[in-house]
């Protein structure tokens, strides 16, 4: 399968995570919902490990014990950001600085294209914010301190690319595992840190309760199918493709959204759609 199809699918399953992640969120809270999809996430990972095999090594252990912490600064800028509004700025701003860095990353370190995949390249690029504005009524400039939170989020989403992307190619699923492994161990420490305030203070806030962890548990699952997809993607093709297309993951979320709630999906963003197709169908045979 070629790389530009991975890139394109992972993108929708990494955009369905985001969608169930904040279907759960709304119950649970983002924090809580993170760690339980670390948990489910791992567990799939650890399925997989017979299938997809892997040779354990320190590097293999150590750049996806890396990409964990990342992924999880990653993280926490992004729902910070999102936070602070407006998304309709916010959320296309990170996407695209989460396919600039490791495209420009790639192009440094000799990824190289004809001109039908710059012009692909370009093309995709493009899609990624048409696809990830988010219509707002009446929104408002964001604050300095959001701008710098969205452009933080979308340079650790880069970073992680690049840290999959120096795994070893015979270490299969063993770096996702150590990913897994370390964002768990990170989000399960903020999640014990913000029940010991809570009781201090004696407030309270969103519970585990058996829906929305479940839905955490898909949202775990689907974003660790994810990044195997992405991790695959990276040892067929390369890094700047890989990166562009990756950036579209707000495709998946609006596409579910419009099936399962019913919501209205924006000229804009179908336009982001078709660009997206198209783009990728040029990486494949550029």
């Amino acid at each position: 399968m070629p790389a530009a199809v991975l890139g394109l699918l992972s993108a929708i399953v990494y955009g369905s995570a985001d969608f169930f992640g904040g279907v759960a969120a709304r119950r649970i809270g983002p924090v809580r919902t993170t760690a339980v999809g670390a948990i489910s996430g791992l567990l799939l990972l650890l399925l997989a490990l017979p299938l997809a095999g892997g040779v354990w090594s320190a590097a293999a252990l150590g750049w996806g014990a890396l990409s964990g912490l990342v992924g999880s600064i990653a993280v926490g800028l992004l729902y910070a950001c999102l936070a602070l509004g407006p998304m309709s700025i916010l959320s296309p701003l990170t996407a695209l600085v989460s396919a600039l860095v490791p495209m420009a990353w790639g192009l440094l370190g000799g990824d190289r294209f004809g001109v039908l995949g710059y012009i692909a390249l370009g093309m995709a690029l493009v899609a990624v914010v048409l696809v990830g504005f988010v219509p707002e009524k009446g929104a408002v400039r964001p604050s300095l301190r959001a701008l710098l939170m969205a452009v933080g989020a979308g340079a650790m989403i880069g970073v992680f690319l690049i840290l999959l992307d120096q795994t070893p190619s015979d270490s299969g699923v063993v770096p996702l595992i150590a990913n897994r492994a370390v964002n768990g161990a990170v989000m399960w420490s903020v999640v014990a840190l913000l029940v010991l305030r809570s009781r201090r203070r004696a407030a309270t806030g969103p519970r585990l309760d058996a829906r929305g962890s479940g839905i955490a548990v898909a949202a775990g699952a689907l974003d660790a199918s994810a990044n195997l997809l992405i991790l695959l993607g990276l040892r067929l093709g390369d890094l700047t493709t890989m990166s562009v297309l990756v950036a579209l993951y707000p495709a998946g979320t609006i596409l579910l959204a419009a099936i399962v709630l019913r919501e209205r999906v924006a000229p804009v963003q179908w336009a982001g759609l078709v660009l997206a197709v198209v783009a990728a169908a040029l990486l494949s045979v550029a």
